[in-house]
Protein backbone atom coordinates (compact mmCIF):
# COMPACT_ATOMS: atom_id res chain seq x y z
CA UNK A 1 0.00 0.00 0.00
CA UNK A 2 1.26 3.31 -0.37
CA UNK A 3 0.92 6.41 1.94
CA UNK A 4 0.27 9.72 1.23
CA UNK A 5 0.01 12.36 3.66
CA UNK A 6 -1.94 15.31 2.48
CA UNK A 7 -2.60 19.28 3.76
CA UNK A 8 -5.39 19.95 6.29
CA UNK A 9 -7.46 21.73 3.61
CA UNK A 10 -7.63 18.39 1.40
CA UNK A 11 -7.97 16.24 3.94
CA UNK A 12 -11.21 18.57 5.20
CA UNK A 13 -12.52 18.76 1.99
CA UNK A 14 -11.91 14.19 1.73
CA UNK A 15 -12.93 13.74 5.52
CA UNK A 16 -9.70 11.54 6.18
CA UNK A 17 -6.43 11.96 8.69
CA UNK A 18 -3.63 13.09 8.08
CA UNK A 19 -2.67 10.35 6.22
CA UNK A 20 -4.39 7.89 3.40
CA UNK A 21 -2.65 4.48 1.87
CA UNK A 22 -3.78 3.80 -1.62
CA UNK A 23 -3.74 0.42 -3.46
CA UNK A 24 -1.79 1.65 -6.63
CA UNK A 25 -1.69 -1.51 -9.72
CA UNK A 26 0.95 -1.44 -12.32
CA UNK A 27 4.56 1.14 -11.54
CA UNK A 28 3.94 3.73 -8.79
CA UNK A 29 4.76 7.13 -10.11
CA UNK A 30 3.11 10.25 -9.01
CA UNK A 31 1.01 10.19 -11.93
CA UNK A 32 -0.44 6.53 -10.77
CA UNK A 33 -0.05 7.13 -7.21
CA UNK A 34 -2.63 10.64 -7.80
CA UNK A 35 -4.71 8.74 -10.02
CA UNK A 36 -5.54 6.03 -7.32
CA UNK A 37 -6.22 9.13 -5.05
CA UNK A 38 -8.28 10.72 -7.07
CA UNK A 39 -10.67 7.56 -8.28
CA UNK A 40 -10.59 6.85 -4.24
CA UNK A 41 -11.80 10.17 -3.36
CA UNK A 42 -13.49 11.83 -6.41
CA UNK A 43 -13.80 15.12 -4.70
CA UNK A 44 -10.49 15.65 -4.81
CA UNK A 45 -10.37 15.77 -8.54
CA UNK A 46 -9.22 18.90 -9.91
CA UNK A 47 -7.72 20.26 -6.56
CA UNK A 48 -4.45 18.68 -6.44
CA UNK A 49 -3.65 18.87 -10.06
CA UNK A 50 -5.61 20.41 -13.46
CA UNK A 51 -7.90 18.12 -15.04
CA UNK A 52 -6.81 18.44 -17.91
CA UNK A 53 -3.22 19.62 -18.11
CA UNK A 54 -2.47 17.02 -15.45
CA UNK A 55 -0.44 20.00 -14.03
CA UNK A 56 0.02 20.28 -10.35
CA UNK A 57 -1.80 23.12 -8.44
CA UNK A 58 0.50 26.01 -8.34
CA UNK A 59 -0.15 26.34 -4.85
CA UNK A 60 1.23 22.76 -3.92
CA UNK A 61 4.25 20.69 -4.17
CA UNK A 62 5.25 16.99 -4.15
CA UNK A 63 8.00 15.38 -1.84
CA UNK A 64 9.13 11.77 -1.12
CA UNK A 65 11.91 10.62 1.01
CA UNK A 66 12.93 14.07 1.43
CA UNK A 67 13.05 15.24 -2.25
CA UNK A 68 11.19 17.95 -3.79
CA UNK A 69 9.72 16.21 -7.08
CA UNK A 70 7.07 19.02 -8.04
CA UNK A 71 9.38 20.00 -11.19
CA UNK A 72 9.82 16.25 -12.06
CA UNK A 73 7.71 14.21 -14.86
CA UNK A 74 4.43 12.42 -13.53
CA UNK A 75 5.51 9.24 -15.20
CA UNK A 76 9.09 8.83 -13.28
CA UNK A 77 9.33 6.20 -10.98
CA UNK A 78 8.76 6.86 -7.19
CA UNK A 79 11.45 6.20 -4.32
CA UNK A 80 11.48 2.40 -3.76
CA UNK A 81 11.10 3.43 -0.35
CA UNK A 82 7.44 4.92 -1.03
CA UNK A 83 6.27 2.16 -3.37
CA UNK A 84 6.94 -0.39 -0.28
CA UNK A 85 4.95 1.78 1.66
CA UNK A 86 8.09 2.80 3.95
CA UNK A 87 7.93 6.12 3.53
CA UNK A 88 4.78 8.63 2.48
CA UNK A 89 4.45 10.66 -0.86
CA UNK A 90 3.41 14.31 0.75
CA UNK A 91 1.25 16.12 -0.85
CA UNK A 92 2.38 20.28 1.02
CA UNK A 93 0.61 23.33 0.84
CA UNK A 94 2.91 26.00 -0.31
CA UNK A 95 3.36 29.35 1.67
CA UNK A 96 2.93 32.02 -0.05
CA UNK A 97 3.51 35.37 0.93
CA UNK A 98 5.09 38.91 1.28
CA UNK A 99 6.81 40.97 3.06
CA UNK A 100 4.08 43.17 4.99
CA UNK A 101 3.98 47.08 4.06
Amino acid sequence: MIRVELPANLRTLANVGREVELKVDGPVTQRSVLDALEATYPMLRGTIRDQVTQKRRAMLRFFACEEDLSDEPLDAPLPQEVAEGREPYLVVGAIAGGSPG
